[in-house]
């Protein structure tokens, strides 16, 4: 497969055009003003004939072959068309969350050297804003969501102009200039909760071996997928998308996450499969248990951290199967399917992968003890290479002595089957005993006012060494006032004292990244100011 061209994504779409050019294979959904489902649907013919536009635009701005440029939206179908096109251009796209401004969004744009970016009508003036700071921005595509922007602003130096204007151009014959797997698709930045992100060079080749995952995921023709996840993130745009256009189903996509919608959702499109990470299975969980969760389409969830302590009340209340896996960008994979492997496990590798659990020297581990979760291939042979844009010292440890390292902490069984631990760094020991933030999860979010939690460790001066208090940073549901003591109550009835947390963040939302991970980062920030500002008042009072 590494040499396949036609593996190369323009060049599949332009295969299903000649099969099925008409099949509505992406519907995209949002929650509009009024608080109604919207939708608009792309055929195979719509992303290539608006792939073939974007791709004579790129020729337009005198984009060369490897140039980069910075796609900054939610999931619209443009997001598509515009990777259709820079396949077809061989130029390389680099997804940013729609969210990033000021200097979070300064870095990923300037780190990338992004020539252009194809930009969502409500995120222009965070990059307008930047753009004397950033010497290789030439041009901006703006794509009218409907945000009440009137006219496009002007810029001395930045060629502004409508997306409108290239998709409504005629149909172009561009021949598709992307000729080899290994050549790089995209940039994909890493979630960064921990400091700035790093840039994977990823090549088309990444892309289609997720995309060619299909029966090995559980997936069979006639499945209906969906994602709320952004397709800025290799769970949405590698595994929904991707195979989806592959295999030709015909998925949904919302343009955001909205748990409140998601059964819904699920039911007006008779989507068969949804995908889930950690944090979300939480606060999908948290919402308030109705009549009807079990009356759905769903066949089984696509899960990356389903946590073992609602694994079966969760399959069991939505009626549906749970299929547990795990995987990273860079590469790594483990699969669980539903009924094979025990609950809480995230599985064992593909056969042509082998996972060991490894310790700081690189040698493997018992059953049962801890170590980095590793990967290569079956055969004994070294892992490939993986490419951080800038950063040879990353790019090489992580794949130091023929392994890669995911970064992650986990152990295996007596029979093989592996179990994630903690991000490394992440993990809460407490009086010499490791805690299961998920366990303490459950409880609250269990809670009648709680619709979303998340448990972290914070560091402080008190704990031994290596060791962290437990933190519960908690929304409220509306309506509900969530009380300290209250919380603590609750926890105090179903947990053991060396589970119950020594603070309770009650927070409006709980900040996160695009995929949906808690920025921890952020919220021991927030806390430890106010924990030092509370200190200093006691100090002077």
């Amino acid at each position: 497969m590494q040499h396949d061209a036609s593996l190369i994504l323009a060049n599949v779409i332009r295969r299903k055009v000649e099969e099925t050019p008409d099949l509505d294979v992406l519907t995209f959904v949002h929650v509009g003003a009024d608080q109604q489902l919207h939708e608009c649907s792309r055929s195979y013919r719509q992303l290539w004939e608006n792939g073939q536009r974007i791709a004579s635009g790129l020729d337009d701005e005198w984009m060369r072959q490897g140039d980069a440029f910075a796609l900054i939206m939610f999931n619209h179908p443009e997001f598509v068309e515009a990777m259709v096109g820079s396949s077809i251009a061989n130029t390389v796209f680099v997804p940013i969350d729609a969210r990033a401004c000021g200097d979070k969004l300064h870095y990923l744009l300037s780190f990338s050297a992004c020539r252009g970016a194809i930009v969502a009508d409500h995120a222009l003036t965070a990059v307008l804003e930047l753009a004397e700071r950033l010497p290789n921005l030439d041009w901006l595509w703006v794509l009218d969501t409907g945000a009440g922007l009137d006219e496009l602003p002007s810029h001395p130096r930045v060629r502004v102009r409508s997306l409108s204007d290239v998709l409504d151009d005629r149909v172009p014959d561009i021949a598709v200039r992307a000729s080899d797997l290994q050549q790089p698709m995209q940039l994909l930045f890493t979630s960064g909760t921990t400091g700035n992100p790093k840039a994977i060079v990823a090549p088309y080749a990444r892309f289609a071996a997720i995309a060619s995952l299909g029966a090995e995921v559980g997936l069979q023709p006639g499945d209906r997928p969906y994602t709320g996840l952004s397709l800025t993130h290799a769970n949405a745009q590698c595994i929904t998308l991707g195979n989806a256009l592959f295999m030709g189903l015909r998925a949904v996509i919302s343009r955001q996450f909205t748990k409140s919608r998601l059964w819904e959702i699920l039911r007006r499109y008779q989507c068969t499969v949804f995908n889930l990470l950690g944090g979300m299975t939480t606060a999908v969980y948290s919402e308030p248990p109705r009549a009807d969760d079990g009356d759905n389409p769903v066949r089984y969830v696509f899960s990356a951290g389903m946590p073992a302590s609602i694994w079966q009340d969760f399959a069991r209340r939505f009626n549906v199967e749970i299929f547990e896996f795990y995987g990273t960008a860079e590469g790594g994979l483990t699969l669980n399917p539903p009924g094979v492997g025990p609950i809480g496990s995230i599985g064992k590798p593909p056969s042509h992968l082998s996972c060991a659990i490894l310790d700081e020297n690189g040698n493997q581990v018992p059953p049962g003890q801890r170590g980095e979760i590793c990967f290569r291939a079956a055969s004994g042979a070294e892992h490939p290479p993986v490419a951080y844009l800038n950063n040879p010292q990353a790019s090489a440890d992580k794949t130091r002595g023929g392994w890669f390292h995911s970064g992650d902490i986990g152990h295996k069984d007596a029979q093989g089957w592996v179990y994630f631990d903690y991000r490394d760094g992440s993990g809460i020991r407490r009086n010499g005993e490791f805690i299961d933030p998920a366990q303490i999860e459950k409880v609250i979010a269990e809670m009648d006012s709680v619709a979303d939690v998340f448990v972290y460790g914070l560091p402080w001066p008190t704990c031994a060494p290596g060791e962290k208090e437990i933190v519960a940073a908690v929304v409220a549901l509306p309506g509900h006032v969530l009380e300290h003591s209250q919380l603590l109550a609750h926890c105090s009835r179903y947990l053991p004292r060396n589970l119950l947390p020594s603070h309770v963040q009650v927070l409006d939302e709980i900040p996160k990244t695009a995929s949906e991970k808690p920025l921890e980062r952020i919220l021991r920030e927030s806390l430890e100011g106010e924990l030092s500002t509370a200190s200093t008042q006691q100090q002077t009072a």
